[in-house]
């Protein structure tokens, strides 16, 4: 994990960012290169947004690139390029909640802070609940402060996320009996797919019209006009008469 060789903390916000909704070897696969394609806060806000997207292609949900740009973009122009070093600004940039912004600056800086994401959350429930269900976070959160090791969290939260990593793959999935649990709803025939699917078509091609997205996929679609609207919206696209393209 190379990002665990590191304190650079725009490179951990990436890792953080890239690791929300993705595994850990997907993330080894893409996070050097992107690194190299947009090596600081500047670089990144400058690119555009084809270009992230381009350099983010295999993590999924591209929505997280273009908030992690509009992030680069406000460190950028806000606050000099520096990473800020508090929770509360943290989670003022697009993208970042408590968790992420906590673990940022433990790894970043070694502060010595409480915060719970999936490993974490499967560790404790596993051990400390083992015959419980729909274990909320509050009941979880007093145990993580308790045990945090306020002389180098940052060791400390990776032995966790190994120790996570490691039930998780023993098949001792406790985060089942979470409260925040929900089976993922199935990708094959979604909105999110056929977002991912226009987007990489622009990326490929270039400008196209709905037209010409519809008779890639052999007719018009019932998602079609949602998932354009979707990306238009949310600032991935443009649209200049018939023809979509990135902003």
């Amino acid at each position: 994990m190379p990002w665990r060789n590191t304190r650079v903390p725009y490179r951990i916000l990436v890792s953080e960012v890239m690791l929300q909704q993705t595994s850990v070897d997907r993330v080894v696969t893409k996070y050097a290169a992107f690194i190299r394609a947009f090596p600081g806060f500047r670089a990144l806000a400058e690119a555009s947004v084809a270009e992230v997207l381009a350099a983010w292609k295999g993590l999924g949900y591209n929505r997280r690139a273009l908030a992690l740009r509009e992030a680069a973009r406000i460190v950028t122009e806000t606050h000099h390029g520096r990473m800020p070093r508090t929770v509360e600004m943290l989670v003022e940039l697009p993208g970042i909640g408590r968790a992420t912004a906590s673990a940022v600056l433990v790894y970043s800086f070694n502060t010595a802070l409480p915060f719970i994401e999936t490993n974490v959350r499967r560790v404790f429930i596993h051990f400390f609940f083992p015959r419980s269900r729909s274990v909320t976070d509050a009941r979880l959160m007093p145990l993580v402060e308790s045990t945090l090791d306020k002389d180098n969290p940052r060791e400390w939260y990776y032995a966790l996320m190994d120790y996570g990593a490691m039930l998780g793959k023993a098949g001792a999935n406790a985060n089942t009996r979470s409260a925040r649990y929900r089976k993922q709803a199935a990708f094959e025939g979604s909105v999110r797919q056929l977002r991912g699917k226009i987007l990489a078509s622009i990326l490929e091609r270039g400008p196209v019209t709905r037209a010409q997205i519809a008779r890639e996929r052999e007719g018009a679609d019932e998602h079609l006009d949602r998932a354009l609207s979707q990306l238009v919206e949310e600032g991935f696209l443009r649209r200049e008469g018939r023809r979509y393209s990135f902003r």
